[in-house]
């Protein structure tokens, strides 16, 4: 296949086009580069482009037709929840106008596949440790309202021009498949711990007081290679001809609290460290993982790796590329 990779420089979407690129397909990678880099992408073609600029869909159509795409995955978006906050309508115009043009474009040109990189941020904060797909979506910042919506696209172009779509709900996504491809920004737990470490500071911990075994907060983690491979799992799932859900959980279905990936991270990094307790942040639930039970059974994907294996994975990339 030839396979259109929106954001695929970046953390994610490069472990994404290596595994594309290892199981021989042709991929084409689309990323401005605020963030990735495009060293990441082996031999794949780059090109350069906001999603959101006024004359992106005529580029991706060109674009469509000359590399011969069939299939698209969409990881580019903007990400940090807080900077959603306070930028809301910078993040609407991003997240949504890039992909409103993305989908026209497909429109224009027939290709009806499309992987959407959603995320369990469309969740909000449920009432339950476990939550399945049927959930009701209550985002509570513009980042997750934007792909919640995301999520609406995909099923109006199903149904105004038959777009096969999968929308995939990360949730805590960590590690590294291959050493040069670390997660190189500071915004989730690991790479947050390891660049307090580096600067010899005392990683901070909001809230030891939740209603957990421990006190500190649990989520679900994901190594990324993990992800990349549900990304191609669901290609292979756009292909056949009945598809029951369009919408799946991706994690392991298994949570880590806070000062259980801090104990790892110690043993990981036989560093010693100490922890600065501090009270808690806003909006942060107890405990949130992921019911996997529909995407094993309808896509056969479930995790192959542990806690142990995302943060040893995760410190031998740092140590790599410093």
């Amino acid at each position: 296949m030839s396979i259109l990779v929106t954001g695929g420089a970046g953390y994610i979407g490069s472990h994404v086009v290596r595994l594309l690129q290892e199981k021989g397909h042709r991929v084409t990678v689309i990323d401005n580069l605020s963030s990735g880099y495009s060293g990441r992408i082996g031999a794949a073609k780059l090109v350069e482009l906001d999603l959101a600029a006024e004359a992106a869909t005529a580029t991706l159509v060109e674009l469509i037709k000359s590399e011969s795409i069939t299939s698209v995955i969409h990881l580019a978006a903007r990400k940090q929840v807080g900077e959603s906050v306070t930028k809301p309508e910078w993040y609407f115009e991003q997240n949504i106008g890039g992909m409103a043009h993305l989908l026209e474009a497909m429109r224009q040109t027939k290709v009806d596949k499309l992987v959407f990189s959603s995320s369990a941020a469309t969740y909000g904060m449920p009432d339950t440790d476990f939550v399945n797909e049927d959930f009701e979506c209550k985002p509570i910042n513009p980042y997750g309202q934007t792909k919640l919506i995301g999520e609406w696209m995909t099923a109006n172009a199903a149904r105004a021009w038959g777009l096969r779509a999968v929308n995939l709900r990360y949730f805590n996504v960590a590690g590294a498949g291959w050493p040069e491809l670390a997660d190189t920004a500071t915004m989730n737990l690991v790479p947050i711990v390891f660049a307090a470490l580096d600067a010899g500071k005392s990683p901070v911990v909001f809230g030891t007081d939740y209603d957990t075994a421990d006190g500190t907060c649990v989520r679900d983690y994901v190594h990324v290679l993990d992800l990349a491979e549900a990304h191609v799992t669901s290609l292979d799932y756009l292909d056949r001809d009945t598809r029951d859900h369009s919408t799946f959980n991706v994690g392991t279905g298994k949570g880590a609290s806070v000062f259980e990936v801090l104990a790892e991270i110690k043993r990981v990094t036989k560093i010693d460290f100490e922890i600065d307790l501090q009270p808690r942040r806003p909006g942060d639930p107890p405990y949130l993982c992921a019911d996997v039970s529909r995407i094993k059974g309808h896509l056969g994907w479930t995790a192959k790796r542990d806690l142990a294996e995302i943060i040893e994975s995760a410190w031998s990339a740092r140590q790599a590329s410093s």
